[in-house]
């Protein structure tokens, strides 16, 4: 019998291949181009702004664009001092990216995941396949049980973490000759980052940081897309209706393919400033700068449901 896959090293080929695939398709809003006047107009065109940020594997401004300004120099403040990685923790299993980025650019590394590809995923599709199946059934269970999210996320998160699951179980993932190619250049483009440990993010700080990974996020999707899986065309193929907009509060329709599937989902927006921000995010970006729920007395909570998109 042929050896299944380890769990540790299933973990981190799926993210890998998978982790920042459920960044932009948890948060993949069409690619049309938008100025800095175009995002104070209108909801739609913020939600375009970002995805633009995302298109161009602009990791920085998406997280600039994402939160006011005084928010961002928070954040900014917290990533160095250690009590923040936002906008990374919008990834799925984001305690593994560092985990991930030194193992990738640790000396050798080619040789030793290829030797651990090899062994644990070469030829073991249906290994892969079952897993992918069983990972995508947990995910849809654990988004719909969870506390943390709210009812616009589990239905959007549900719908991604699905097509991704379908996808992986269609996917090449156990092709050795992919995986030759696409490890060596992961491998690269992490020791281009410099960010091995958490004492290199905190040095960099958070703007740094996200400009050192962009390139990273472009392999990421390079890879990704070899394995039938495009990013791009996700962020071009999605589609926009304002849905409604009652003074500073709005809701948009995003419509987009992803991994075979079309995901239909509505997303909240606020406007502060002048300008218009997704409600995820900032609910996100703050609840990485309120205090630890222990000094606090309290955990945060998933705030207000918007209702359900109208007919």
């Amino acid at each position: 019998m042929p050896p299944r896959p380890q769990p540790r090293a299933q973990r981190l080929f799926v993210l890998s291949l998978c982790g920042l695939a459920l960044l932009a398709g948890c948060r993949g809003e069409p690619s049309a181009p938008a100025t800095a006047k175009a995002v104070a107009d209108g909801p739609e065109a913020a939600v375009q702004q970002l995805a633009r940020r995302l298109q161009d594997n602009d990791l920085a401004g998406f997280a600039r664009d994402a939160v006011p300004p005084a928010e961002h120099a928070a954040l900014e403040t917290a990533w160095r001092e250690g009590r923040s990685r936002w906008p990374l923790t919008e990834l799925p299993l984001d305690e593994q990216l560092e985990p991930m980025l030194a193992a990738l650019a640790a000396p050798g590394s080619e040789r030793s995941l290829q030797q651990a590809f090899r062994r644990n995923f070469a030829y073991q599709d249906k290994d892969l396949k079952d897993a992918a199946r069983s990972l995508g059934l947990f995910g849809v269970q654990y988004v719909k049980r969870e506390g943390v999210f709210t009812e616009e996320e589990r239905l959007h998160y549900a719908q991604v973490i699905t097509a991704l699951s379908e996808w992986a179980q269609r996917a090449p993932l156990a092709d050795p000759q992919r995986g030759s190619v696409a490890i060596p250049a992961l491998a690269a483009a992490a020791r281009k980052t410099g960010l091995a440990s958490e004492q290199a993010f905190r040095e960099a700080g958070m703007h740094a940081s996200l400009q050192r990974l962009g390139p990273f996020f472009a392999q990421a999707k390079a890879s990704l897309a070899s394995y039938g899986l495009s990013l791009d065309e996700t962020l071009l193929g999605l589609r926009t209706e304002l849905v409604e907009q009652q003074g500073d509060q709005a809701r948009v329709r995003l419509r987009y393919p992803l991994g075979g599937r079309q995901v239909d989902t509505v997303a909240g927006l606020q406007r502060l400033d002048g300008r218009w921000y997704l409600s995820d995010h900032l609910r996100h970006a703050r609840a990485a700068l309120a205090p630890p729920a222990e000094d606090s007395g309290q955990l945060p909570g998933p705030g207000p449901t918007p209702p359900p998109p109208r007919p």
